[in-house]
């Protein structure tokens, strides 16, 4: 489903060239659950942004159910991510004048989609806040936000799904509610998952694992 091929990315800094992505190769099937971690700077943020056309590469390919992603044009673009990959960023983004039943419905005003409220309150409820629905971010705690954020990420029905610490900030209880999610939305919808993570019990669940260390991205 994903090929990933001699993917590079540097940035320069000052004098100094950083490479973040080093001539990174893999496949993903569709259904896989990927986990990637490493030691902060290693490129692992780097390397989501590619695979989800928020970054353009240096060299290399991203390659989807047989489009590489980086052969279409910046508008192509933006089509093909709303109506195929979510993200999950290491902070909730949400737009502080909308409710959190709203933030959750945002995504589908992108496209073409029948009506999405039903869903976005079932997302809610699964995520533990549907007390919570017309409430603003302001009002939530950063937990909150961040789980609002998780739901808003499957309102499309993606095929992908590209979540950078998605649990950072969650206790431990709601961790775990977070990745029966994950692992629902896998099971019943084949939604692959590339998921960055610093904690190895969450990697260890997922059915492939790798490592990255300073922009080299190896089978953990």
């Amino acid at each position: 489903m994903i090929e990933v091929r001699d993917l590079t990315k540097s940035y320069r800094i000052n004098k100094d060239v950083l490479k973040a992505v080093d001539h990174v190769s893999f496949d993903i099937e569709k259904g896989d659950m990927l986990s990637i971690v490493g030691h902060s700077g290693s490129g692992k943020t780097t390397l989501l942004s590619l695979l989800g056309g928020l970054t353009r590469p240096d060299s290399g390919s991203v390659v989807i159910e047989g489009l590489n992603i980086w052969s279409i044009t910046d508008d192509e673009l933006s089509v093909y991510r709303n109506k195929k990959i979510s993200f999950i960023y290491q902070f909730s983004s949400l737009i502080p004048t909308l409710t959190a039943i709203d933030n959750i419905m945002l995504p589908a005003a992108f496209g073409k989609y029948d009506d999405v409220s039903g869903f976005a309150k079932e997302l809610l409820s699964t995520v533990g806040l549907a007390d919570k629905m017309h409430s603003y971010p302001a009002h939530l705690s950063g937990g909150q936000q961040r789980r609002v954020a998780i739901a808003r990420a499957f309102i499309n029905n993606p095929e992908i799904v590209l979540a950078d610490e998605p649990t950072g900030d969650l206790d431990e209880d709601t961790e775990k509610e977070i990745i029966d999610l994950f692992t629902r939305m896998n099971e019943e919808r084949k939604t692959s998952f590339i998921i960055v993570t610093h904690n190895k019990d969450i990697a260890a669940k997922m059915t492939k694992r790798m490592s990255m260390n300073k922009g080299v991205l190896s089978l953990s």
